[in-house]
């Protein structure tokens, strides 16, 4: 102003109009339509002229006291202060309906839709990445309501839209976060919330979640833009909401959890049994020192009054805790409903139960279990007409009973009734079936146990050159161990320490067992011998015994024997350990770190989201009904009690997360080698070996898709290691969720993006293509249950037996009777049907909810159709490998094609289709 002053004159300053006493010149209007003065001169006399003119920057001011002839051209620039403008974006709330609802959520929609009108309603509030300098805290838009809620209450649709209009200033900058406050009385599912009318394209909120009612959740919910933010860099705006929100899911590790919270904290498997029933209820804690286990959710109910170390029960039909948003879902709750009614079935009809026991529970001949899917267990027992009109049956059942209460053919019957007798399919299952994943190739014979012989006897094997040479085409067993022909399928040391105190249990015999496969010319196996064996009781006892394939009938009845005891052994095996242990269990404390330590706008959290989808739901269940006491585990299969037990010393002497990749895995079983020049990476021991060639064609596809993403986000290996997020769901994962082989050196390390790749890899491969392949099968080989008996109730006698003259009168009823009884078998094919359903709403391999818009990262979403187009030509492939008659393994006559890794599948139970996650 001084300057101005000297050259031009106080005197014009002052008194000119273009000058307030306080600025020399200055206009304030939007940045896009500013006024510049420029000189003109109509009249000879010298004046500013204002003209409008599009220019961003200070406006100058230029004086009109200088002669023309000075030539002086004087512009001072001053800086424009601008005035924000308000203007309007629209919020589209997409709101899921659910198809049914009980009474007291009818009554509560209608009391929301008229409190709705007077002001109890929804409230929005949009949050801005950038700060606001002069409160020094984020910048927020002005609360907006959910219009026209109570005109849409009745609304049918399975979605409705519903509209907020959000009135924001023209320096708000880039929306970050919403946070919500429902003061409805209900809760109500958020599915997505787009902000239209922006300056930018779209801006989408993908939620996926419960909303509480405030009188249940008084605080306000926080929810982010798609757009992906490493913890580094997550915007000023919204990093204390990322910090709060982490903070509210992990709790505070106190109090009982409400069914409506979303908290993720770890706990010990102390609620498997209920000591408060009895001592014979008592079931010991599974994790600490004494029996290392996996973590699983902690739900802070009260201990039992009998032993405060464990945790009391919540039994059938009271819902077990788990974070609101890991519920089922309404389709699929209805799906998994109405297969637990077979499921239960024992329980709802007390006379089927006393009928049943009172015919002494065996079938009587085969005939018997084929009518369980021709007639139903009703219809067999004559009690259907009976039971109808006494039991308070859901409508659903009685609706449909006679097809609720009798079972579908097995696929295993379904292109030859007798395949389950074949030596040929017997082998095949061991790398076709519903179990592929215990097969060893032998390296040393005869095998050598691992357990301590001063307690369970010699640790060579009975089986000896003897019993096998003369069906090795022509081989030595050298030769035949040097050409890696001979595989094992090997339960010895897993089932001898239980042996005596299962056998001790009523109605269960069993043996520890071992099946040794020779490789033929034409690709299939063929069983050369099966060891027997139980506990020595004494130092010269006949502990284990060999049976090789039959001679003559009684061999035969002999031989059907021992391979029923294997597939006993083999059920249990894959229950405990491969299907529950190492997908549904083992993954759980992944799970539970990840919504701990990842914010939702992390970009790992994003890409592991499908694939924890319904997990800690089916693990809670698991506990209420599966692997509790009494419970369907315990009851249907040959551990009984002892089952989790066994579970838990496999995951203390076997279980490893660095061989659980696929090709990790097939190597430490001998079932492939390192070969850069094959396919894969590897060579394959077995070259049709279905569950290895189809899922190293998964494999690699998901490796390929994780290699790319972790890529596009970490290109600086640095990165991995500065990621606090990260690197924490890591450490927690391992030191609290698998606390008790926390020192273990196998433990992959996580210091760069090679590291995370590998890692994530073999989380996504577990919890969809090897849960599918170890899952989906169940009914298909397993409802038929003299093809996979889950226990046996007799062991083979020897000559001077009492029971040898029994056996030797009618093999066949002998042998039925060593088979499950009736309402077992029943019980096991109920809940095996439902554990081999897929629901209406699965999500699988290479889909995802909101496929388009569940990251704003276009080059991601890019490489994801991609992916999803890989998994499909995978399918494609795998149906052609099922036609092609050379793959004696999955094709000819009365061999059921491999499918358990066919990606997709239509709803039911079809043997086919890979969800993303454990979800069943």
């Amino acid at each position: 102003m001084a300057l101005a002053n000297e050259i031009l004159g106080s005197s014009f300053l002052h008194k000119s109009p273009l000058v307030s006493q306080s600025k020399l010149f200055q206009t304030t209007l939007s940045s896009a339509n500013q006024f510049m003065p420029i000189w003109g001169f109509p009249d000879k006399k010298r004046k500013v002229v204002l003209v409008r003119k599009a220019v961003k920057g200070p406006v100058a001011a230029i004086s009109e006291d200088l002669d023309l002839g000075l030539g002086l051209d004087l512009v001072k620039p001053v800086p424009l202060v601008e005035k924000p403008v308000e203007f309007k974006v629209r919020a589209v709330v997409t709101i899921r309906n659910k198809n049914k609802e009980d009474f007291k959520e009818t009554i509560f929609k209608h009391l929301d839709a008229f409190t709705d009108r007077i002001g109890q309603n929804v409230v929005l509030q949009l949050i801005s990445t950038e700060i606001d300098p002069r409160r020094n805290a984020p910048k927020r838009s002005k609360e907006a309501v959910l219009k026209d809620w109570s005109k849409k209450t009745n609304v049918k649709a399975e979605r409705v839209n519903y509209i907020a209009e959000f009135v924001l200033t023209s320096d708000f900058g880039e929306p970050g976060a919403i946070t919500i406050l429902n003061k409805h009385q209900q809760e109500f599912f958020l599915e997505t919330i787009t902000i239209e009318q922006f300056a930018s394209d779209p801006i989408h909120f993908p939620c996926n979640s419960w909303v509480q009612s405030r009188k249940d959740h008084p605080a306000k919910r926080i929810f982010f833009s798609n757009k992906p933010y490493l913890p580094g860099e997550t915007p000023a705006g919204i990093k204390a909401l990322r910090e709060k929100e982490l903070k509210d899911i992990r709790g505070d590790g106190k109090g009982v959890r409400k069914l409506s919270d979303r908290v993720y904290d770890f706990d010990v498997y102390n609620d498997l049994g209920n000591p408060d029933k009895g001592i014979e209820f008592a079931r010991p804690c599974l994790g600490g020192e004494k029996i290392p286990y996996p973590r699983r959710c902690r739900t802070g109910r009260a201990p039992c009054e009998t032993d405060i170390t464990a945790e009391s029960r919540v039994e059938k039909p009271l819902p077990m805790y788990v974070p609101r948003d890991e519920q089922f879902e309404e389709p699929k709750q209805t799906t998994f409903s109405l297969g637990r009614l077979r499921a239960v079935l024992h329980t709802l009809v007390p006379s089927l139960k006393a009928s049943i026991l009172s015919n002494k529970q065996d079938f009587h001949g085969f005939s018997d279990i084929d009518s369980l899917y021709s007639e139903g267990v009703l219809l067999k027992l004559g009690l259907q007409d009976e039971l109808m009109k006494k039991l308070p049956l859901p409508s659903v059942v009685s609706e449909s009973s006679p097809g609720l209460l009798k079972y579908n053919t097995p696929l295993i019957l379904s292109k030859d009734k007798f395949a389950w007798l074949r030596d040929d399919e017997f082998a095949r299952e061991a790398i076709a079936g519903v179990n592929p994943v215990s097969i060893e190739r032998l390296k040393v014979f005869p095998p050598v146990s691992n357990l301590d012989p001063e307690v369970y006897g010699p640790q060579e094997s009975a089986i000896k050159e003897e019993h096998i040479v003369g069906q090795l085409n022509g081989m030595t067993v050298q030769q035949a161990l040097d050409e890696k022909k001979l595989f094992i399928v090997d339960y010895h040391d897993v089932y001898l320490p239980f042996i005596d105190r299962i056998n001790a249990l009523d109605g269960r015999k069993t043996y520890a067992t071992r099946t040794i496969f020779f490789l033929t010319p034409l690709g299939t196996l063929k069983p050369l011998a099966i060891e027997l064996s139980l506990p020595p009781t004494g130092p010269s006892s006949r502990s284990k015994r060999v049976v090789t394939p039959p001679v003559d009938a009684t061999s035969n009845w002999k031989w059907q024997l021992a391979k029923a005891h294997v597939c006993s052994n083999d059920a249990g095996v894959h229950q405990l350990v491969n299907h529950w242990l190492r997908t549904h269990a083992g993954l759980e404390p992944f799970i539970l770190a990840a919504h701990r330590q990842l914010s939702s706008m992390h970009p790992i959290f994003k890409l592991l989201d499908p694939h924890m989808r319904y997990t800690l739901e089916i693990n809670a269940l698991a506990r209420q009904s599966l692997i509790s006491g009494e419970g369907v585990i315990e009851s249907c299969f040959t551990a009984g009690r002892y089952g989790m037990e066994i579970s838990a010393a496999a995951y203390k002497n076997l279980w490893r997360f660095d061989k659980e990749s696929l090709p990790a895995d097939l190597i430490r079983r001998g079932m492939a080698e390192p070969d850069p020049t094959m396919p894969h990476g590897l060579k394959l021991m077995i070259e049709d070996y279905p569950y290895a060639t189809d899922g190293l064609l998964i494999w690699d596809a998901i490796e390929k898709w994780v290699k790319t993403y972790v890529a596009h986000y970490y290109p600086n290996p640095s990165m991995v290691r500065e990621d606090r997020e990260l690197q924490d769901w890591y450490w927690e994962s391992i030191n609290v969720g698998h606390g008790d082989l926390r020192h273990e050196s196998w433990w992959p390390q996580l210091n760069n993006s090679d590291d995370l790749a590998s890692i994530l890899t073999t989380l996504i491969w577990l919890s969809s293509a090897q849960h599918a392949a170890l899952n989906f099968g169940q009914y298909p080989y397993g409802g038929y249950v003299p093809n996979r008996p889950p226990l046996m109730r007799r062991l083979i006698p020897d000559e001077n037996d009492p029971e040898y003259a029994i056996f030797l009168n009618d093999p066949q009823k002998y042998f039925l009777s060593a088979l499950p009884s009736v309402l077992q078998a029943t019980k096991f094919m109920a809940v095996v049907d439902t554990l081999s359903t897929h629901s209406p709403d699965e999500e699988y391999l290479g889909e995802r909810q909101q496929t388009s818009i569940w990251t704003s990262d276009a080059e991601i979403v890019e490489a994801f159709y991609e992916f999803s187009a890989e998994i499909r030509q995978i399918e494609k492939e795998i149906d052609r490998r099922n036609a092609d008659e050379r793959l004696k393994n999955r094709c000819g006559a009365g061999v059921l094609p491999y499918e358990l890794l066919a990606p997709s599948s239509e709803p039911g139970v079809t043997c086919r289709g890979v969800p993303n996650s454990v979800s069943i």
